[in-house]
């Protein structure tokens, strides 16, 4: 049996026909860029998640980098963050002259450990940006109160966590601005690049549509020098088809997760995900941690199951950030876990089969 680690075929076969007339909606207007489709998505999602504006753009990278500047964040500024995320957290506070501060992560969580935070605020602290890492929103409660007390502001980095949940409130609605990227292996993902910040701020909602649009406004009048990352309009096209499955798929990743749960339970060798009783959890990846993790990742793809490291080498240990002057040790939680965490096939569309090989391959590693 193969197991890929996402299937694009299996998750894309059934929309096909509806995305095709969605595309070809466009190709009759040849609106390509900002056309109608544009607004309409910003619409659709803004409402469902219950936030007032939505401001597409053209990357999840180009979001943070966005909200970013929106919020006047630049040189000699600091953002706290965790160095245990996507590149693009940090490289978005790098190329805005400003510097990440990173903090630990909590070793079950995998996200920001709050109780780290208060320690790394310096006088040129502007904000906290907290990821919800693998679908599971950070202590939302704990950060937002942080900020609070010191007047930050707080960006949330929800690349992987559309839908996810703290407390009954949707991620991305608790800080200044919220980012959502739907690279194509995403919970809700494009036929390439596409991105989006959201917040219910007016004022930062009108310098999110300016800065994506070089900064222009009116036209060929420029206050600010921004950036040309609007979405394109075939992907917002794409994009508000399925975005009317994701719900679906989130309870069926979620399935999948407690299937994953009762099966690898009796492996004294992992830990499955531990998801905080005030989250619910998209699961964008379910992470094991694992002992001789990199034997385990060998045997999975000697059986043709894909898995994943998510993510080998911490920021604060990546050459291009040596100038912060960070060193091993100093996040013990991120390093230990780079070298034990193994992601593994979660997408909606798998068979009970096929999640009883995985299970049963791993078993047969350790057992």
């Amino acid at each position: 049996m193969k197991v890929p680690m996402l299937d694009l075929h299996a998750q894309y076969d059934p929309l096909l026909d509806d995305i095709r007339a969605a595309i070809g909606n466009v190709f009759k207007t040849h609106k390509y860029i900002m056309g109608p489709e544009v607004r309409e998505f910003e619409e659709k999602v803004a409402s469902d998640l219950g936030i007032a504006h939505a401001v597409a753009c053209s990357s999840g990278t180009d979001a943070l980098v966005l909200a970013i500047k929106a919020l006047g964040i630049g040189e000699g500024d600091e953002v706290i963050t965790t160095p245990f995320t996507f590149f693009a957290t940090a490289s978005s506070i790098w190329r805005n002259n400003a510097r990440p501060r990173f903090v630990d992560i909590g070793y079950r969580s995998f996200n920001l450990d709050p109780s780290l935070i208060e320690a790394a605020i310096t006088p040129q602290t502007k904000a906290i940006m907290p990821v919800h890492l693998f679908g599971q929103c950070c202590d939302m409660t704990a950060i937002m109160e942080i900020a609070r007390m010191h007047n930050l502001y707080v960006i949330e980095d929800n690349a992987q966590g559309i839908g996810s949940t703290w407390d009954g409130r949707m991620s991305c609605s608790f800080g200044d601005i919220g980012t959502l990227s739907f690279f194509p292996s995403k919970n809700l993902g494009a036929m390439g690049d596409a991105g989006m910040c959201l917040t219910n701020d007016d004022e930062l909602a009108n310098s999110l549509r300016q800065l994506r649009l070089h900064g222009e406004n009116p036209k060929y009048y420029h206050k600010w020098v921004g950036l040309n990352s609007r979405m394109d309009t075939v992907q917002a096209a794409i994009l508000k088809v399925k975005y009317d499955h994701l719900a679906a798929w989130s309870e069926a990743r979620r399935a999948n997760a407690a299937y994953y749960d009762q099966h690898l339970a009796g492996i004294p060798q992992i830990l499955t995900p531990h998801i905080d009783p005030r989250a619910v959890s998209c699961y964008n990846q379910y992470t094991l941690i694992c002992e001789d993790r990199d034997g385990l990742l060998k045997h999975l793809k000697e059986h043709d199951i894909g898995c994943a490291v998510y993510y080998p080498l911490p920021l604060h240990l990546q050459e291009c950030f040596k100038e912060l002057e960070y060193k091993e040790g100093d996040m013990p939680n991120s390093e230990l876990l780079a070298g034990k965490v193994l992601s593994i096939p979660i997408y909606p569309e798998l068979t009970d089969a096929q999640k009883e090989y995985v299970c049963q391959t791993i078993k047969s590693y350790y057992l």
